[in-house]
């Protein structure tokens, strides 16, 4: 029988599409804050509760293997620091915990780019490069994602479970329904943005990070980081490539450095942020990904054309986003799932969908 397979995060705009790549591979469990009917309809078994309740744990780690940790507070609101801090350490702590006393084998922990790829120059970094901590101090976020992190990995060499952690760097593609990611995009659809920033961007398709996520836990080594990224453009090439994909006009006025952290402070705490963000460079080499798990990401401008159809199909009332041919990922996905559960018994049929709470 297959082992039971625990997502969290199943919600989010990582996680519905890891949730579709591991259904009828893998016996699956979710926890959630609250079901959707996307999740009811996955047929996938839903724990109801939160991250931080270790009553809720308990049942929701009950006879699993393995663990996909995606679960996270994205916010570019500083004023989200202490809550962002609770979800990413205290629950990571609380998981780790409560997955050692279950027997979890492995967790896969969904971290980001920004945790390594942050400069103030035209640079690009591996996983050899130290934390950002300096750099990152002003952005919570990030910073709370780095003690995550450096948790996950503490813990695993203090006893386990084993833990193997994917950095994606910023997520396009179809499906942000709560715009976590895909916002910029959608300003700029709404013509919300007024000029170039004079940063650089790295960006990769969600669905290209799910399998990402997936190859990680099959093939992975312990206590391994593996960047996943597709593209890393200057902000001017980003929105250049956007207009015409949008048939829209890019922005004309491109702002310096300096300009920009001038004018931050005169915008609301999140796009103050932004702006703060768009000064620097988010560059990273997904080179290791790439040889180890044989993770090959998707053309971007693909990634760009399925983003901006899919915004103007919900926002819009555009025609929906047209489904592609299966990529080349998802057949290497579905191969590896099917060569670990060869070599166990066979696994159980589907089963009907259960909540718990």
């Amino acid at each position: 029988m297959s082992e039971l397979t625990l997502v969290t995060g199943a919600t989010g705009f990582l996680g519905a599409h890891l949730v579709s790549l591991l259904r009828g591979h893998r016996p699956l469990r979710v926890l959630t804050r609250a079901a959707t009917r996307e999740l009811e309809e996955a047929g996938v078994e839903i724990v109801e509760g939160s991250l931080l309740d270790a009553e809720v744990l308990d049942q929701a780690l009950r006879g699993v293997g393995r663990v996909y940790h995606a679960a996270g507070l994205v916010s570019r609101d500083a004023r989200a620091a202490k809550e962002m801090y609770r979800v990413h350490v205290e629950g990571t702590r609380l998981l780790f915990e409560r997955a050692r006393v279950a027997g979890v084998k492995r967790i896969l922990l969904v971290s980001t780019s920004g945790t390594i790829a942050v400069s103030a120059k035209e640079e690009v970094f591996d996983e050899s490069a130290p934390y950002p901590m300096e750099r990152v101090r002003r952005f919570p976020y990030y910073l709370s994602k780095i003690f995550q992190e450096k948790l996950a990995l503490q813990m695993a060499a203090e006893g386990g479970p084993e833990v193997v952690v994917i950095n994606p760097s910023l997520l396009l593609g179809p499906g942000d329904h709560r715009q976590s990611s895909t916002g910029d995009v959608l300003r700029f659809l709404r013509r919300e943005v007024p000029f170039v920033p004079p940063g650089g961007i790295s960006f990769v398709d969600a669905r290209d990070a799910a399998a990402g996520a997936i190859l990680a836990m099959e093939k992975g080594r312990p206590s391994r980081r593996y960047l996943l990224t597709a593209a890393n453009w200057t902000l001017e090439d980003f929105f250049r490539r956007l207009a015409r994909i949008a048939g829209m006009r890019a922005p004309a006025l491109r702002v310096p450095a300096q300009a920009a952290r001038l004018a931050a402070p005169w915008f609301g705490p999140e796009m103050r942020q932004s702006i703060e963000m768009s000064r620097l460079f988010w560059y990273c080499d997904s080179s290791r990904a790439r040889a180890e798990l044989g993770w090959e990401p998707r053309d971007p401008i693909e990634t760009l054309e399925d983003t901006v159809a899919d915004l103007r199909a919900r926002h819009f009332g555009a025609p929906p986003l047209r489904k592609r041919p299966r990529s080349h990922l998802d057949a290497l996905v579905a191969r590896a799932l099917e060569r670990e559960t060869e070599v166990e018994a066979p696994a159980r049929g589907a089963a009907r969908p259960r909540r718990r709470r």
